[in-house]
């Protein structure tokens, strides 16, 4: 049960923040008039409150609308804060409607306020770009009606996850899929880079609720084809309380299917292998031959294959 307080709208926090002007606020330009509305989509990181930066606290502080979606409580109440006129998407969803019905009944209500001719601000968990259907679907009719419509970028999960797990992409590559579409679309491992799977424990359930674990062993063994079943990948869950540290389980493929899920719950497949260097298209490309050989020699303690994450919890 999320905890509600309402609070008043006093602006940018009694003062503390600058109130950006309306092009700033929209980033769109000046074609459509303030009074005529408009979309401002921000995310509030993972990190009770923590995450959020000064630029979306102020939007929602000044917005005349905020409708959000949020993980936990804590956040809950500071939006209240912010701004009275404050409310909440989640009930939305409901026993027996499925997500992707919900999702556009979250974009109706949205698109409903910013009718008014008001200044709205859309306030999503994590980052508002990343598997939040409604956030991306607003702004689009949103700009389609002749409105201006914006996201401001924030901390994500997958943010997150390559600093817990101290991951850098740039160094390997990473593939990142939702679990289910992963499986039902066939998607093409290259195990070279890194895999990453988002909402592991809801594989297959189109309606909230659903149990059944079917989807997470048909993924591991799909995962076991390509990597074997000895390879060690990590369970990840970001925590939303700054006092807490992250979950992390290093677990066998052979073992994933056993292993104790939330619905935070996150997969990170190591590369199984360094991929095969092409010294032609290197020089081709203008590389010389002593920086790729001082490449081969380096002594930096990074190794993709071999993550080095902050904490491991046993499995």
């Amino acid at each position: 049960m999320r905890s509600q307080r309402n609070g008043d709208h006093d602006g940018a926090a009694a003062g503390k923040l600058p109130a950006f002007s309306g092009s700033e606020l929209n980033g769109m330009g000046a074609s459509v008039s303030e009074s005529e509305g408009s979309l401002t989509i921000v995310g509030t990181g993972i990190k009770a409150v923590g995450q959020v930066t000064l630029e979306a606290q102020s939007h929602i502080a000044h917005a005349d609308k905020v409708l959000y979606l949020v993980a936990d409580p804590l956040t809950v109440a500071w939006i209240m804060q912010l701004n009275s006129s404050a409310e909440d998407l989640y009930p939305l969803y409901q026993p027996g409607i499925d997500r992707l019905t919900t999702y556009y009944l979250m974009t109706d209500r949205i698109l409903e306020c910013l009718r008014q001719k008001r200044d709205v601000c859309g306030v999503f968990y994590g980052h508002p770009g990343v598997f939040a259907f409604p956030s991306h679907e607003a702004m689009l009719r949103a700009r389609r009606e002749g409105y201006r419509a914006r996201m401001l970028p924030a901390v994500s999960a997958e943010d997150c996850l390559f600093a817990d797990l101290g991951i850098d992409p740039g160094r390997a590559g990473c593939q990142s899929y939702e679990a289910t579409d992963f499986l039902v679309h066939r998607r093409i491992i290259d195990p070279t880079c890194g895999l990453v799977l988002w909402q592991i424990s809801v594989i297959g359930h189109v309606y909230p609720g659903m149990a059944g674990t079917a989807g997470i062993s048909v993924l591991a063994d799909t995962l076991i084809e390509r990597y074997g079943a000895s390879h060690q990948v990590f369970v990840y869950e970001a925590v939303p309380y700054p006092v807490c540290d992250p979950v992390i389980r290093r677990v066998k493929l052979t073992d994933l299917a056993s292993t104790s899920l939330s619905q935070m719950s996150t997969l990170y497949v190591p590369p199984l292998a360094w991929p095969s260097f092409d010294a032609e298209v290197a020089r081709k490309i203008g590389i010389p031959d002593e920086f790729v050989t001082k490449g081969a020699e380096s002594a930096s303690l990074y190794d993709p294959l071999v993550p080095q994450p902050s904490s491991v919890e046993a499995a």
